[in-house]
């Protein structure tokens, strides 16, 4: 309680600091315009000099606002506990809706039809289309760069980091405790067993955990994942994959080893590809939305043309924001026709919000139990793209440990994609998160000078690429 104390006040401090920069910016735009005017001669030239000024001070008033909310992007995880909390918060306040959102208070927490129009996508002006943004093209992939860190593969720097005071604060914080991991390897006839059913039993027979194996027929199990108190030494292991079934007992959790099972048959390598996308659309994403918008597009298309082939390949676009805005939830069903989720990703726009926290759990639950996915597939990939965690209170919570659960025990491997306003407790969660679900973590950099800035994850070595290439590199993995 006492360090987040100490993070609410340095990001109060921080919007102060932010204020006091942009005030001081703007009286020196308004002088300015006031000097030029005074000399006027009245004729044209000086007319049109006058409102270049004006355009040229106020740019200048906004790029000493922004340059308040990046100014601690180069400090450490550990040390930028409200590096980029603080400029979010401020950003979800002030980028409040646009005049077609702005009735959207009155109206009720509701999943807006998929075919209906999006009352807040006309007349509103892109926030690119700025002059003093010209050097990048919102229309154009392979701008915004990223890197990965997979917890699941670095799990003893994992476990290293969650015995600090930070990780230990960010697991009671969350209620998540994923210490206590199996890993298993499923084979049959000596090759990989994909989507295999992998259940973890107690004594009382009570199924703990449920997951399903990846293209290289690995599973990741929890025993007490949101239980703080710990949990017996020994449980049941069972394995299924189409008419096998093997069962093992008093297998220790946490295990030194994975867990090597060997099945009776070859198994059958699905075809289906099930890839959802779920992205933020308050107004704290406006300043990348277009981006992400235009690289996930990009995506979409070269996965559809490199496997399009071999796979039976479904898409699923949805949107979400958070209670009292126009919707919470705006979701389209799977779908194998590729341009029509393109034109649903280039319909959205970002408003709304207002606060930090958004409705993360109802996009996730909207995701996960209210969309067909695919009862046999070679991977079930859910891209949730955010930059902000949700509403923090135990009702909230309990929903997201039940959706997590879920999401394993169905094979669906969350990938979050962290974009600029992520603060250090949102990191943690969706780490959590990836690394519960067999997932992997993603997150924008400041390379791309696109957006505002990103919060330095605290991981190790990683590369810097383009993000749409991360991101196929990324779906080829899980599928094959």
């Amino acid at each position: 309680m006492q360090q987040q104390a100490k993070r609410f006040q340095l990001k109060r401090e921080r919007k102060q600091k932010r204020a006091a920069k942009l005030k001081a910016g703007l009286l020196l735009a308004t002088a300015l315009i006031t000097l030029m005017t005074g000399c006027s001669s009245g004729n044209n030239n000086q007319s049109n000099n006058s409102a270049d000024a004006n355009s040229s001070n106020t740019a200048a008033a906004d790029d000493a606002g922004n340059a308040a909310t990046s100014d601690n992007s180069g400090k450490s995880s550990s040390e930028s506990t409200t590096n980029d909390s603080g400029s979010s918060s401020n950003s979800n306040s002030s980028k409040s809706d646009s005049s077609s959102d702005s009735a959207s208070d009155s109206k009720s927490d509701s999943t807006a039809s998929p075919d209906k129009p999006a009352a807040d996508d006309t007349g509103s002006k892109d926030a690119h289309d700025d002059s003093s943004n010209s050097q990048y093209d919102s229309s154009q992939p392979g701008q915004l760069t990223a890197g990965e860190w997979d917890d699941l593969g670095e799990w003893k720097k994992w476990k290293k980091l969650l015995q600090g005071n930070e990780g230990a604060d960010n697991e009671s914080y969350w209620s998540m405790f994923p210490e206590n991991r199996l890993e298993v390897i499923v084979t049959g006839g000596g090759k990989p067993v994909p989507d295999a059913d992998v259940s973890i039993v107690d004594e009382d027979g009570e199924t703990v955990w449920e997951a399903r194996t990846n293209m290289d027929g690995e599973a990741y199990a929890f025993a007490g994942l949101f239980d703080e108190q710990g949990t017996r030494d020994t449980y049941g292991v069972v394995v299924e994959s189409g008419n096998s079934e093997k069962r093992y007992e008093n297998v220790p959790i946490p295990r030194d080893s994975a867990l090597k099972i060997e099945l009776n048959e070859t198994a059958k390598i699905p075809t289906a590809l099930d890839l959802m996308l779920v992205v933020d659309t308050t107004g704290s994403m406006e300043d990348e939305l277009n981006y992400l918008k235009t690289e996930l597009k990009d995506v979409v298309e070269r996965v559809g043309q490199d496997n399009g082939q071999q796979l039976d390949i479904r898409v699923s676009a949805n949107f979400y924001r958070d209670k009292n805005d126009l919707y919470v939830v705006r979701d389209f069903p799977f779908t194998g026709d590729i341009d029509e989720v393109v034109k649903q990703l280039g319909q959205q726009k970002a408003a709304g919000g207002g606060d930090f926290p958004e409705a993360v759990d109802q996009a996730l639950e909207n995701a996960i139990n209210e969309h067909k996915w695919s009862n046999d597939a070679r991977a079930r990939l859910l891209f949730l793209v955010m930059d902000a965690p949700p509403h923090h209170d135990r009702k909230v919570t309990k929903h997201m440990h039940e959706l997590i659960e879920a999401a394993a025990a169905e094979g669906i491997r969350i990938i979050p994609v962290a974009s600029s306003g992520v603060d250090v407790g949102t990191e943690y969660l969706m780490r959590f998160i990836a690394a519960a679900t067999g997932g992997t973590y993603l997150f924008l950099t400041d390379h791309s000078g696109i957006g505002n800035g990103h919060l330095k994850p605290a991981v190790g070595e990683f590369e810097v690429k383009a993000l749409n290439e991360l991101l196929v590199d990324v779906i080829n993995r899980y599928t094959s």
